[in-house]
Order: C-alpha cells, then sequence, then structure tokens
C-alpha cells in the first residue's frame, strides 16, 4: 500500500497499513488497551498478554503483548520480563488516578527498558497492531499513551543452503531462503557500500506483507527507481504470497510471453546486477528475488559465467543461444523439410526417412505434435511426482514410450530423436523462465510449418523479432544491447570479453561511464 514517508525510510509507515485503526489512540490504562486489543483480535489463543503487576498490588503496571511462535519467547522470559519487573520495583501503586510516567514518557519508557534492544514508540492501534503482527513484543506501561516495541522477531526458517533450480560448477553455494532480513543480509555480506538503499512497504491489504526495494544510490537510474517505486505503491491487491504476484503487477508487455521481470535465488546473482544498475525486489516469505529492468539476453547469462576464464563463458554462451534456436526451431524444420521442402535433403538421407516413415499414419505435423505433448506431460508429472522417484518416472518412462511408439509403428525413429534433442536443448538455458516461451512458441512455429512450409517459419521468425524489439522493461529496450545498437555494452553480451577490457557498466546503469575495473 501507498506510504508518505521519506523513500529512504526503511521502516514502513504503519499508520498507512491499517488506516482503519489509525484513528483509535493508545489509552493511559493497560485494562482498556487489553480491551481493544481483544475486541479487535477476538479471543486468539496464540495472542499472548503477560501483566506486570505494581508492588504489593494486583493492579498491573505493564504489560508485555506478543504473537507466540512470532516472537522470542525465550528472550521475553528471561530478559524483557525480568527487566520489567526489575526496573519497576518500587513503583507503587497510589490509586486510579496514578500517574508514573509523567513528564517525558517516551524518556522514561527507554530508561526503564535499557538494555531490551530496538526500541520504537507507537500512538495509536494501527502502529500497534502492525508491530504486534509483525512479531514484535509490545510493551504497555500505566499511565502512558503510547506504547513501545522491541524487535525480537524470531520463528522457524529454511536453513541457507544450496539452490536446487539453479546450480553451477563453480561460485558460491549458498541460496535466498523464506526470510526477508536473511535475504537483505546475504546481499549486504556482498555489497558493503553506504549508497546500497533499501524501502520496505507492506503490501496486500490483508496480508501485509513486506517488500523491500534495493538499489545503489547513483549507479542505478532514478527514472527506473522512480518507476519501480510508483508501480509498488500503485498495488492493490488482498495477499502478496509470493514474488510472482509482484511481477505479474509491475511487468511491462503484459499479454507477452516473453517475461520482463528476471528471477533468481542466488545472492551473487542479484548483487551483481545491483553493482549494472539493476532494481532488486525482494518479498518475505519466498526465496526468489526480482530484477528490473531486465534483457533478453539476461536469460542466458549465468553468473558461472563470471568465475570462469572468458573463453569457456564466451563458449558456453553461445552454447546456450544455439541451444535455444534448437530448442525453438527444431520440430517445426524437420516438419517442414519433410513435407514441402524434400529436395533440401540428400538422398540417403531422403530414402532412410521415407524408409522409417513407411509404416507411420499420421502426418509429421500430427507426428510432432503428439510427441510433444506426451513428453510435457512426462515433464510435469517427473516435476509433481515425490522427488524419490519422479526423475526416474520421466526418464524411465520416455525411453519405453518413446521405444513403443517407435515399434508400434506410430512415429518414426528420426522425429523421436528431434523430440529428444529438442527437450535437451530446453535445459541449457539458465533461466527456467525463458524455457516457459520457448515451449510455448515451439508448437506456433510447428503449426505455421506444417501450413506454409519454411516461408511461414522464416515469416514467424520475422514477427517474433519485430516483438521483442518492440518489448520495454521499465523503459529500457527489452532487446538491448542488440536492439538498439549499443557497442558499448557488447563486450559483455552474446561473448563475455576479459576483465581486462571491461571499462564501463552496461547503459542500464546511470553512471555508465564509470570504469568496471581500474587499470594499475
Amino acid at each position: 500500500m501507498e506510504r508518505k514517508t521519506s523513500p529512504q525510510s526503511r521502516q514502513p509507515d504503519n499508520s498507512q497499513v491499517y488506516p482503519e485503526y489509525a484513528h483509535i489512540p493508545i489509552r493511559r490504562s493497560i485494562e482498556k488497551n487489553v480491551e481493544q486489543l481483544r475486541r479487535d483480535l477476538g479471543e486468539s489463543d496464540d495472542v499472548i498478554v503477560r501483566e506486570i503487576p505494581y508492588e504489593g498490588t494486583d493492579r498491573a503496571a505493564a504489560a508485555i503483548v506478543y504473537i507466540d511462535g512470532l516472537s522470542d519467547s525465550a528472550i521475553i522470559n528471561q530478559y524483557i520480563f525480568d527487566v520489567l519487573i526489575g526496573n519497576m520495583r518500587g513503583i507503587h501503586d497510589s490509586g486510579p488516578e496514578a500517574r508514573p510516567l509523567e513528564g517525558d514518557q517516551t524518556a522514561l519508557a527507554r530508561e526503564l527498558l535499557v538494555g531490551v534492544g530496538s526500541i520504537r514508540s507507537a500512538d495509536e492501534m494501527g502502529s500497534f497492531y502492525r508491530c504486534l503482527l509483525s512479531g514484535e513484543a509490545v510493551i504497555l506501561l500505566e499511565g502512558s499513551d503510547r506504547a513501545f516495541s522491541a524487535d525480537i522477531r524470531q520463528w522457524k526458517s529454511r536453513d541457507i543452503s544450496e539452490s536446487t533450480n539453479q546450480t553451477s560448477v563453480r561460485g558460491p553455494r549458498e541460496s535466498f531462503n523464506e526470510t526477508l532480513r536473511t535475504n537483505t543480509a546475504l546481499i549486504r555480506r556482498k555489497i558493503k557500500d553506504p549508497r546500497l538503499r533499501l524501502e520496505t512497504y507492506a503490501l496486500g491489504t490483508v496480508t501485509k506483507t513486506d517488500v523491500t526495494m534495493m538499489y545503489i544510490k547513483e549507479i542505478a537510474k532514478t527514472s527506473v527507481i522512480d518507476t519501480t517505486r510508483s508501480r509498488l505503491q500503485a498495488i492493490r491487491i488482498d495477499s502478496i504470497l509470493d514474488s510472482g504476484y509482484i511481477e505479474e503487477l509491475i511487468e511491462d508487455g503484459k499479454y507477452s510471453v516473453f517475461p520482463t521481470v528476471f528471477n533468481t535465488e542466488l545472492p551473487d546473482n542479484v548483487a551483481s546486477q545491483l553493482l549494472e544498475g539493476k532494481v532488486a525486489i525482494l518479498v518475505d516469505g519466498t526465496p526468489n528475488v526480482l530484477l528490473v529492468p531486465t534483457q533478453f539476453i539476461s536469460f542466458f547469462q549465468s553468473t558461472e559465467d563470471y568465475y570462469q576464464r572468458s573463453v569457456y563463458a564466451s563458449l558456453l554462451r553461445m552454447l546456450r543461444f544455439a541451444s535455444f534456436f534448437i530448442s525453438l526451431l527444431f520440430p517445426s524444420l524437420y516438419i517442414a523439410i519433410t513435407t514441402f521442402h524434400r529436395d533440401m535433403l540428400p538422398t540417403s538421407l531422403l530414402i532412410s526417412l521415407a524408409a522409417q516413415r513407411e509404416g507411420v499414419p499420421f502426418p509429421a505435423f500430427v507426428e510432432a505434435f503428439a510427441m510433444e505433448v506426451t513428453f510435457e506431460i512426462l515433464r510435469e508429472a517427473g516435476l509433481r511426482m515425490p522427488r524419490a522417484i519422479g526423475q526416474a518416472v520421466s526418464v524411465v518412462g520416455t525411453l519405453v514410450i518413446g521405444q513403443a511408439a517407435v515399434e508400434a509403428g506410430i512415429v518414426s525413429a528420426a522425429m523421436v530423436i528431434v523430440v529428444a534433442v529438442t527437450a535437451i536443448s530446453t535445459f541449457t538455458t539458465p533461466a527456467y523462465s525463458m524455457s516457459i516461451p520457448v515451449r510455448i512458441l515451439r508448437f506456433v512455429f510447428m503449426m505455421v510449418a506444417a501450413s506454409f512450409g519454411l516461408f511461414g517459419i522464416i515469416m514467424a521468425f520475422f514477427v517474433l523479432l519485430l516483438h521483442l524489439c518492440a518489448l520495454r522493461s521499465f523503459s529500457e529496450p527489452y532487446m538491448s544491447p542488440i536492439s538498439p545498437l549499443q557497442s558499448e555494452d557488447l563486450e559483455d553480451s552474446l561473448v563475455r570479453l576479459p576483465r581486462w577490457l571491461q571499462f564501463r557498466r552496461p547503459g542500464t546503469s546511470i553512471s555508465s561511464g564509470t570504469a568496471r575495473i581500474r587499470k594499475p
């Protein structure tokens, strides 16, 4: 939701998070505040209220309110509770009109709570609920019209481990987990620059999910920062449960099959793209971090490219591009050639293909379509089945079904080879989000090839190129640096030049003239 604080603030404006409670003030009576809490939150058994009475009486002098499971109960029991009891000792009740915290209430409260840690104050229930439901312990003091929150959030989270979706042979093995503060710390660990900025928003009218925008001031373009900030603030939705919600709401080209927002689980990937002028969007509860703006070529670059010598990285990158065209066009080319352009094949190969297709009752398009659909079903089944047997079922199922189909005369052996090579080529793309549009467009090219042959494939490919050149990601050209041509950025595009030949940041950076390296 939109907030009105300074863009450099790290915490969301609590009054804007719960506007329906912003007009309800914190009362001086703990009893009335607890009654208000019960009315608003109900009798939820995970909302814990622990009261500390005045010495020698039953009347509450202070109360600690927290959510069981979100706050660290060990710190509350062993430290905060004891600190409050010790500091409140000697304060006696003098009747219902007692005001033990007259004067500078915040200063006196901080003195009572010295040693507790980070203390923030709230003067209305909107801020109170924001702190409480975020996992902080909220402390109420009798006679004070302010509540004080201690940041002792701690909940069970997955350990930092190696990513199972984006693997590499060389480089860091750590990946993000579902805890927002852990993820920001992983990036801070790699970029120790005071210009690294974090802006946190609470999005989702029901979930109030923390969403953090990260960028490096004086490197990221101001226009990109402002566009990202405005699109995040414009989000009006009940829930944000994953970064995919954010991606779909802020992306350009909403009707395009190509992703215009990059996502990754690797901290080193995020750090490197922040240094290139990108803006990162982190969502609490998901390990996938979004990066904007992005270019088409970014989906074929792997962090491993920068940890190996440039010649190896360049060869692997060109192999990925070749695999992209194979996975996109190979089945359609086979259909077009065997259906319309048989004279393009050598005689021996043509005779071999004709012999294989002699008993096949279906045309090449139907044959290829059936095999591609079967493979997609097997791949999806392998992903959804238990991990112990999913891979075995997908591999064995593909071999068994392919062999049985050939022996039954339903498909030719050449078609099985074409589909297998196409499927394997799809897995060479480092970013999974780019393999999805390839799988969709493959069927489009197959239909065009079955209708118009090579001419149809060429025309469809030109239409695809025009679409890609027209796409933009946060006002930046999607096909940059190829279209429009930016020669200074070609040093890290189709190939990666050695580091001692790279002098400038990409054109997406506001300080693109700043040297990447310093020559001795």
